[in-house]
């Protein structure tokens, strides 16, 4: 029989009702009726409720049953408790057997107490744990555990019945954090009227795919935004809810950014709702297109890419990463003010540093024949990811490459070797012997090595670190300005900028013949860069090579070393930007001063909010 898996059996008598005395139905447990004209335009479920009157059938347990199937309309199941009738319908409710206790029962299990006095308390809910019994889970839920920990909430004591004894509101099964639970049947009336009000301010926090836009023109600035849009039951697929443009409820969601990881991968946002509508930040936040991280249903797409993803972030996000952060309500006895806030789990927060500890790009740069590629090597020796613009050059260079053919559109044909490669030798004459031919050559290769470095750093963002050498870093502009400002930061190339300085001697010396480099053709490639000094000194480090290999390598692990705790630096930064991102939404929530901002009264709020 349905549901008996669940503990329940059907058996129960029923009378009908119509327009004349109804009898009984010949089948137990099954209750029918026919909608009288004057119920046109009543709820499915407030119909129930109306006609099970007697057996003292509370509304959300109606719900419950309608939503698992149990109510036929015409024939035919309708699992909408807010179906509107038109009158004259076929109405059958096959009711599960009210007869065996199907109350719910205490259940041993951690729970996390934040707050608790004679009227109310404050939980918080980890991830994972559906909040009240229901026909598809009828135990190990939030309420067994309630039951368990606070015995005051028994039906005895409370005065509270039925399947959601001090259930004022719910939370989604994977979403984590705080829950209000009314401990007495006042405080529950007090507290659901409360929630009608909208006098209960709530905030969460979300990881959103992507960095959400507002309007920068607008009052509220490019960071935050405010979402109007009626929602409903999706028309197709009726286990989602989605945006309707006619003929859905009123939904309403303000947002505000706290952070975005440099790849700009994912957001931080505080959310604050000023309608309850079922899976309304889900709906919301996807629809404008940045769907929650870790949300297979409303956002599919994002969430395979990102299962997709090379690296530890893939399996960073096993459920929706929404946390409910904040809850601001008075205290339904006493009239005081309450502020609560709770902290995101290790989930959530391992991913947040994840996201902040994306690869450290660092850049070696120096002088001509300082040792760079011998550092290079070195540091590729030791494990670490390396990028050459030497060598990207020379590819770019190669036969039927796209630096070979940019060259010979531009200098002509006779720039290239019978196998389609740059000839070098012929090149560098030509910009011996025009010098003003260097600039055009430069614009033509630069943004092709930018490209490729770029595409370097982004294979390896999941790498702690990653090195590229780049002679002319300063020179080309790839340095953008240290000032603290978005747009420089976003034109910078590298995080650390690393210089190597070798003795002069050397360079003109031993290692200038090394290579078989001309006196004059070494002193072309100095007047092209920046002077030592200068250039020195706008490295973050500087790293010596004195000629010896064994020396280099040696100072190959101190520059590891130093760029760890560089890297260590980093996140301890990132830890304290945070404290102070959450504190502000602790107490100010999405919108410090934005539309829907305090009460929205008038406004309807169901029980599953987020």
């Amino acid at each position: 029989m349905l549901f008996r898996f669940a503990g329940y059996e059907a058996g129960m008598n029923h009378t009908e009702h119509c327009d004349a005395p109804c009898g009984k139905d010949e089948t137990p447990g099954t209750y029918s009726r026919r909608a009288a004209p004057r119920d046109a335009g009543l709820r499915l479920d407030q119909f129930w409720v109306r006609e099970l009157a007697d057996l003292g059938v509370s509304r959300e347990r109606i719900k419950d049953w309608i939503q698992a199937g149990l109510a036929l309309l015409d024939g035919k199941p309708c699992t909408k408790a807010g179906q509107r009738l038109d009158g004259r319908e076929r109405l059958v409710m096959n009711a599960p057997d009210l007869s065996a206790d199907t109350s719910p029962q205490p259940e041993s299990g951690d729970l996390r107490i934040l707050y608790r006095d004679a009227e109310l308390a404050v939980i918080d809910k980890p991830a994972g744990l559906t909040t009240h019994p229901a026909p598809s889970q009828p135990a190990g839920t939030l309420v067994n555990r309630l039951l368990h920990h606070l015995p005051e909430l028994a039906p005895e004591i409370s005065g509270m019945a039925g399947e959601r004894p001090g259930i004022v509101h719910r939370l989604d099964k994977d979403t984590s954090g705080l829950i209000l639970v009314a401990l007495t049947e006042a405080a529950r009336l007090e507290l659901s009227r409360a929630f009608a009000d909208r006098r209960v301010r709530k905030t969460y926090l979300a990881l959103v795919h992507g960095c959400p836009k507002g309007d920068e023109s607008g009052r509220l600035g490019e960071d935050a935004g405010y979402i109007d849009l009626p929602m409903g039951r999706h028309p197709s697929i009726r286990t989602k809810m989605a945006v309707l443009p006619k003929g859905g409820r009123e939904a309403r969601t303000s947002w505000r950014r706290l952070w975005t990881d440099r790849q700009k991968r994912a957001s931080l946002l505080a959310v604050d709702l000023h309608t309850g509508r079922t899976h309304q930040i889900r709906v919301h936040l996807a629809h404008i297109g940045h769907p929650l991280v870790g949300d297979p249903v409303y956002g599919p797409a994002h969430n395979a890419r990102w299962l997709a993803q090379a690296g530890p972030l893939a399996s960073l996000a096993p459920r929706q990463m929404l946390h409910a952060f904040r809850l601001a309500l008075t205290h339904p006895e006493t009239e005081e003010e309450l502020l609560f806030r709770q902290n995101p789990p290790e989930d959530f927060m391992t991913l947040l540093r994840a996201l902040a500890a994306d690869c450290q790009r660092v850049v070696l740069t120096g002088m001509p024949g300082c040792g760079k590629s011998a550092l290079l090597s070195a540091l590729a020796g030791l494990g670490v990811p390396t990028f050459s613009a030497d060598a990207c050059v020379a590819a770019l260079y190669g036969p039927g490459a796209d630096g070979a053919a940019m060259l010979a559109r531009c200098l002509g044909k006779e720039i290239l070797r019978p196998d389609g490669a740059v000839d070098r030798a012929r090149l560098l004459a030509m910009l011996l012997e025009t010098p003003a031919l260097r600039r055009e050559v430069e614009s033509i290769v630069h943004p092709m090595v930018r490209q490729e470095l770029r595409a370097f750093f982004a294979a390896h963002v999941a790498a702690p670190l990653a090195v590229a050498e780049i002679p002319l870093y300063f020179e080309s502009g790839w340095a953008g300005a240290k000032s603290g400002d978005v747009a420089d930061e976003t034109r910078r190339m590298a995080d650390i900028t690393v210089g190597v300085r070798c003795p002069e001697s050397l360079r003109h010396g031993e290692f200038r013949q090394r290579r078989g480099i001309a006196p004059e053709i070494m002193a072309a490639f100095e007047s092209w860069q920046w002077p030592e000094d200068r250039k020195l000194a706008a490295c973050d480090l500087v790293a010596d090579n004195d000629g010896s290999l064994e020396d280099l390598s040696h100072e190959a692990a101190r520059l590891l070393d130093k760029l760890a705790q560089l890297r260590a630096e980093r996140q301890a930064r990132f830890e304290a930007e945070l404290d102070v991102l959450l504190a502000d939404a602790a107490q100010n929530g999405a919108l410090k001063d934005g539309p829907g901002h305090g009460p929205d009264l008038g406004l309807s709020w169901e029980d599953d909010d987020e």
